[in-house]
């Protein structure tokens, strides 16, 4: 098995709750229970990735260079080289992507401006594939991007449809990475996208 197949917990913002609510009424007690829950969840899930030598600036690194890749490679149209950063079930989803972007525009510019803005994992969860064996567990981790891109997009005959290679966006990304921690060489791989 080299992937689940799925994103396991999708991320999604939680509604912020006041002191009052929070602390005072019954569902603000309810709500904080599950939010310590889903942060247990994560500190559990980062610190049996820490036991592989996991290490957050090595992986930051890493991600950056694979969302760098991707992104090109979409940009790119090709499928061939993003089939190794992705896993089966993404691949099929960017391959039609690819193939949609393409029936509407015929090349595509895109450049990212390093550094990246801002970067966090909002979440860390891990799926066990073996209920006998607790060391069987693939991990996947939603990181959220936030970075100045540059987008523009081509007809037929070369002229612009859409965006400005000139001018610089702010876009935020949330992105969910998976690595089998029971695989001999296994690397980090993009399972999911989270729409903003």
């Amino acid at each position: 098995m080299t992937s689940p197949g799925f994103v396991y917990d999708q991320y999604s913002a939680r509604e912020s709750l006041s002191f009052w609510y929070r602390w005072f009424t019954r569902s603000g007690w309810k709500r904080t229970k599950e939010d310590v829950v889903l942060e247990l969840k994560s500190a559990y899930a980062i610190a049996k990735l820490r036991k592989s030598g996991y290490s957050k600036k090595k992986f930051y690194e890493e991600a950056v260079d694979l969302y760098k890749e991707i992104n090109t490679q979409m940009a790119n149209g090709d499928k061939g080289l993003l089939r190794k950063s992705v896993t089966e079930n993404m691949y099929s989803a960017l391959k039609n992507e690819i193939k949609h972007r393409e029936t509407v525009w015929s090349n595509v510019y895109w450049e990212l401006i390093m550094p990246i803005v801002k970067m966090r994992t909002l979440r860390a969860r891990l799926i066990g594939v073996d209920r006998n064996d607790l060391n069987k567990v693939f991990v996947q981790l939603t990181l959220e991007f936030l970075s100045k891109q540059k987008f523009e997009a081509y007809d037929s005959n070369g002229a612009v449809v859409a965006g400005d290679k000139n001018k610089e966006v702010l876009v935020r990304d949330i992105w969910v990475f998976e690595k089998s921690l029971f695989h001999q060489g296994a690397y980090w791989r993009l399972c999911g996208r989270i729409k903003v």
